[in-house]
């Protein structure tokens, strides 16, 4: 894969770092009255506030404010740092990702580094099979598929039609032409995964697999390049999933999302349901379909895997 060069133009939206562009896109988007100002008297051409405005209620001068915007300041203090999230109403997890682009800015990096080893442990390779019927993922930092076991990759009807290598909950959600079927919250779904990429981007701007993703996304999909542009990131939820499968009908699984120690940039995803629920018992049905594999499935050939449809979905 090739490194991305740090660039203005470069997918992933940064400069130095994504300091600029996440300052210049939350400014637009909060209102004089939300900031506290008057009520404006006229119409007013820029969205949200001016870069004037921002800078005199975060105490700093104009010109300063408007150096950190186009990536020519990237020393901004903790105090400075602070004063532009309370400006900009920014909610915990916003304020620690502006510090994280605040660090980047004050870094140097020396160049793109290199995308992180796609290899899983041996002793976690191992715990998708043990924790069938379970649906089980390791996914990469990007939110690839490192591993699986059969019944996830059924769960998400149509991710086995692609390449092992390239399978990605991120592309899934906007490119599989079943996933807004498949997906009840869809929309939940498609700003989650954005803004986990966006989290990244925060740590590692330069992340070539980042760039590629961005790179590759962006053209194809309208929707994931507005979100991307809305430079927002959300705290990470577990909870309930509810999938309209074309096999077993509408399936809601619990899950649980936790970080893989000795690996920090995979994380280990596992669904569940209540033992002896008709959820269960669907889960069964997507482990028990043809294919033993680990790691891919083979496509049906129009036909079930489970021997024909048991009910649908909508969307």
């Amino acid at each position: 894969m090739a490194h991305v060069a740090k660039n203005p133009q470069s997918p992933t939206g940064h400069t130095a770092s994504g300091l600029g562009p996440f300052l210049r896109a939350r400014r637009t988007r909060i209102t004089p009255e939300r900031a506290g100002l008057a009520t404006p008297s006229g119409p007013r051409r820029t969205p949200g506030l001016r870069r004037e405005e921002v800078a005199t209620l975060a105490g700093i001068s104009i010109d300063y404010y408007v150096r950190l915007e186009r990536g020519k300041e990237t020393h901004p203090s903790p105090s400075v740092v602070e004063a532009l999230a309370r400006v900009l109403c920014l909610n915990e997890q916003e304020r620690g990702h502006l510090r994280d682009l605040a660090e980047q800015a004050r870094a140097s990096t020396g160049g793109p580094q290199p995308c992180p080893a796609r290899e899983v442990r041996p002793g976690v390779l191992l715990l998708p099979e043990q924790l069938r019927p379970n649906p089980v993922f390791v996914l990469g930092r990007t939110l690839d598929v490192l591993a699986c076991n059969p019944g996830a990759l059924r769960l998400f009807a149509g991710l086995d039609a692609q390449p092992p290598r390239r399978r990605s909950l991120v592309r899934y959600v906007f490119l599989h032409p079943l996933a807004r079927e498949v997906l009840d919250d869809w929309d939940e779904q498609a700003r989650s995964c954005v803004a986990r990429l966006r989290k990244l981007a925060g740590i590692d701007p330069d992340a070539p697999d980042l760039a590629e993703l961005v790179g590759e996304l962006t053209p194809k999909s309208p929707e994931f390049a507005d979100l991307w542009d809305r430079f927002e990131v959300r705290p990470h939820v577990q909870g309930m999933r509810l999938f309209h499968h074309p096999d077993v009908g509408d399936v809601r699984l619990g899950w649980e999302s936790m970080p893989l120690d000795d690996s920090p940039l995979q994380r280990f995803v596992v669904f569940f349901a209540e033992p002896d629920s008709p959820d269960h018992a669907k889960m069964l049905l997507l482990d028990k379909g043809h294919g033993e594999s680990r790691t891919q499935v083979d496509s049906g050939s129009g036909s079930s895997p489970l021997g024909g449809r048991v009910g649908g979905g909508q969307a």
